[in-house]
């Protein structure tokens, strides 16, 4: 499918200031940081109005919907920019979809503006599957919270929490402010992407205000802007780990020949070139279908291209790790952050196997 013209123009420019800003010394140099993200280069985020992509012009941003910040993601993902905008355009989307007036009113012009944001919607059992939630939240003069939630992204300096609780019976959104967040609740996770900053986050003790019930409970809507956002990442990702794969193989010599020249290797990096161009097609398509607003054709979409992609990218990131022969399994190996990055996303909001089995049904039956 052909990228439109708004997409090409922001991928145009994400594309130079993601190279420009991350190049891999600035990433390695990040991880080693204590600081949860670099201030400088979220303002400058903020300056090119990224985001305000996704939220609607009502509410000061730009309106043009959840697809059009794909380009930017794709570009974070090829050069590995560690930052929180994944998980505020997440923050973004969960209020725009399941929020009353009065609360986007409330958060998203602040959001749009610089505000770090977030969502806490995983288990400590691990279920893929949004409404199962084991967080909850009593009603009484005051609501209050408890439980915990893994693989929090960007918590220790969000403005805002997203988290999935249930209220009777029933799986709720609500928004926890800084304010609201003691520091001890919140301890960071040793993951094996490291370019992420993830947590755990105790909600034991934490009470908020009834107005910080989200109305809606779009769970639907949220998981498929995930899918799609981690989806064009990985399409990022593999276009980089394709370019560590040939820059290797066109530059290290084995018996006076290169080793690209030998059919060991060169197949398989074909293979993933394939499977490169299939997942930015899946990924595009995806944001197209979204476009159009067709819930099940984009469950469909989503699903098809998140599968696609975790797949393809951890054997894409594993083939670079092996082709570096011994010092591909060393930490000074540019290759091994690309296949951490993979691992990380294969298994967030489900993993291969699991969306083929929702796919079943929905192609099938």
């Amino acid at each position: 499918m052909e990228i439109n013209e708004e997409q090409t123009m922001l991928l145009e420019t994400a594309m130079s200031f993601c190279r420009e800003k991350s190049p891999m010394t600035a990433v390695r140099e990040g991880i080693a940081k204590v600081a949860t993200h670099d201030g400088a280069l979220w303002q400058e985020m903020v300056d090119l109005g990224w985001l305000s992509v996704a939220v609607p012009e009502e509410m000061g941003g730009l309106g043009m919907g959840i697809e059009s910040v794909v380009p930017i993601i794709e570009s974070m993902g090829r050069y590995l920019v560690s930052s929180p905008y994944l998980a505020t355009t997440l923050a973004i989307h969960s209020i725009a979809t399941s929020g009353s007036e009065a609360q986007q009113q409330r958060w998203l012009p602040a959001l749009a503006s610089g505000a770090i944001g977030t969502v806490a919607l995983t288990e400590a059992e691990g279920s893929w599957l949004l409404d199962e939630v084991a967080c909850t939240a009593t009603v009484d003069t005051e609501i209050r919270l408890s439980g915990k939630k893994c693989q929090v992204l960007d918590v220790q300096e969000a403005d805002f929490v997203v988290v999935s609780v249930q209220i009777d019976g029933t799986a709720r959104l609500v928004v926890v402010t800084r304010e609201q967040l003691p520091r001890e609740n919140i301890c960071r996770e040793v993951v094996i992407d490291e370019t992420r900053r993830s947590y755990t986050l105790d909600l034991n003790g934490l009470t908020i205000d009834e107005d910080q019930v989200l109305p809606g409970n779009d769970f639907q809507a949220i998981e498929q802007a995930a899918l799609l956002l981690l989806t064009a990442e990985m399409s990022g990702g593999m276009s980089a780990v394709l370019h560590v794969i040939v820059d290797y193989l066109t530059t290290r010599k084995q018996f006076d020949q290169f080793i690209g020249s030998y059919q060991a290797l060169k197949h398989p990096t074909v293979d993933i070139l394939l499977s490169e161009e299939g997942c930015k097609s899946h990924v595009y398509h995806a944001a197209a279908v979204m476009a159009e607003g067709d819930p099940m054709q984009t469950e469909v979409a989503v699903r098809m291209a998140k599968a696609q992609a975790s797949e393809a990218f951890a054997y894409a990131g594993d083939r670079a790790v092996q082709f570096h022969g011994g010092f591909g399994f060393t930490y000074e190996c540019d290759a091994q952050l690309f296949l951490r990055r993979a691992l990380w996303c294969q298994h967030q909001f489900g993993d291969e196997r699991h969306h083929r089995q929702m796919l079943a049904p929905l192609l099938l039956d």
